[in-house]
């Protein structure tokens, strides 16, 4: 019998020729794929691990450069800049006085009121004292009795004492003629003494200006009643003169200021009533003590006002100069450190801190004096923080020693 063939063996095979190494082929696939994908992840992770790394150590740096603070330094000024200071002054007239009756009476007239430039000895007001007048004329006739009766024991004296030289009278008798004589005159000599004291209080009827100067205040009028009084009787003030072409200023300088005030200096005045003016003063003496109470030093200070800009009364500023010390040094305030130990400023040496101790003098307000503590080329930190410490680390950023 004839072998017959399997239709589907030997054909089959002859028709896929490929198809065993596609299924060998597909089982590799998914180990290379895994594999591929291992390889991904393992990058990944590595750049992951290096770039967070990185990260920590650039925020390392970043903390430690933050850490480290940074200041602005100055240099102190050699010398202390000179200065000057404002004190409040009062003004008073260099002559300023009341002027009061000396004869009692009514007034007649006045020729001057508030405000007028007088002379010395222009008349200012004349008063009418007739009982003054009657006094004067009883003065002068017990004047004239006693001139009589002084003529008269001259005469009797002159002649006891010619008889006694021809023993015509007793000595007794010679001596009381001579006696009444020396009584005569002494009554004499007290009648001419009360005219010439009643005269020169009708002297005082006519009031004159004692000085050079103004008339601040009129305090009577005609017709009133004028009293004799003086300075314990302030009602009876006729008339208040003040010499204005001069003034004094009376300035109370503080006592750490007390060692600037020398005799002789001109010093510039200014007043908030005269803006833009300024005068110049001499400083002309002072008191040579400090008030204890107020801790100043009494200095009078005068003035030329022959324009009349000031007034007395009238609130004035005194400029008293402050001159430089070559012997210290200025800082801005801003540079001091109020420590427990004291007062201290921060100085930058070799990038670290040391806090040094300093003596100030005067204080312009902006700036200090120096007096001790630091060196010309120290470099000074400004606007230290309050927290800044002894040796700590800085970085000079900006200032004026750059």
């Amino acid at each position: 019998m004839p072998e017959q063939n399997d239709p589907r063996g030997p054909a089959t095979e002859d028709a896929h020729p490929f198809s065993v190494h596609t299924q060998r082929s597909l089982g590799h696939g998914p180990i290379i794929a895994g594999v591929l994908a291992a390889l991904l992840l393992g990058v990944f992770v590595v750049t992951g691990i290096r770039t967070r790394v990185h990260a920590e150590e650039k925020l390392t740096i970043s903390t430690h450069q933050d850490a480290v603070l940074a200041v602005a330094v100055t240099t102190p000024t050699q010398g202390a800049a000179a200065q000057e200071i404002t004190l409040p002054a009062n003004t008073q007239a260099f002559i300023d006085t009341p002027i009061y009756a000396r004869t009692t009476g009514y007034l007649r007239k006045w020729y001057a009121d508030i405000g007028t430039h007088v002379h010395s000895g222009q008349l200012l007001a004349e008063i009418e004292t007739p009982e003054l007048d009657q006094q004067v004329q009883q003065a002068q006739s017990d004047l004239a009795a006693a001139q009589a009766n002084q003529q008269i024991a001259q005469i009797t004296a002159d002649r006891w004492t010619k008889l006694l030289t021809k023993s015509a009278v007793s000595k007794q008798e010679t001596d009381q003629a001579t006696s009444d004589l020396s009584a005569r005159q002494s009554v004499l000599s007290a009648a001419e003494a009360n005219v010439r004291r009643l005269q020169q209080l009708q002297g005082f009827e006519k009031v004159s200006a004692p000085f050079d100067g103004v008339i601040t205040a009129r305090n009577i009028d005609i017709g009133a009643l004028i009293q004799a009084g003086d300075i314990n009787s302030p009602k009876l003030e006729l008339f208040h003169m003040a010499s204005t072409d001069k003034l004094r200023l009376f300035v109370p300088v503080p006592e750490v200021y007390a060692n600037e005030v020398h005799n002789g200096d001109h010093i510039a005045i200014t007043s908030d009533a005269i803006p833009g003016a300024k005068l110049i003063g001499t400083m002309v003496r002072n008191s040579d003590s400090i008030d204890i109470s107020s801790r100043t030093l009494n200095v009078e200070v005068d003035v030329v006002n022959s324009e009349h800009k000031l007034f007395p009364g009238q609130y004035a500023f005194v400029h008293l100069p402050i001159p430089p010390s070559s012997a210290s040094m200025t800082l801005p305030s801003n540079t001091l450190l109020f420590r427990k130990e004291g007062l201290r400023v921060g100085v930058v040496r070799a990038s670290r801190v040391q806090l040094a101790p300093v003596q100030i003098g005067q204080d312009y307000g902006a700036t200090v004096e120096i007096i001790s503590g630091l060196a010309p080329s120290d470099h000074v930190i400004l606007n230290p923080p309050d927290s800044l410490a002894q040796g700590e680390h800085v970085i000079v950023e900006k200032g004026d020693a750059e």
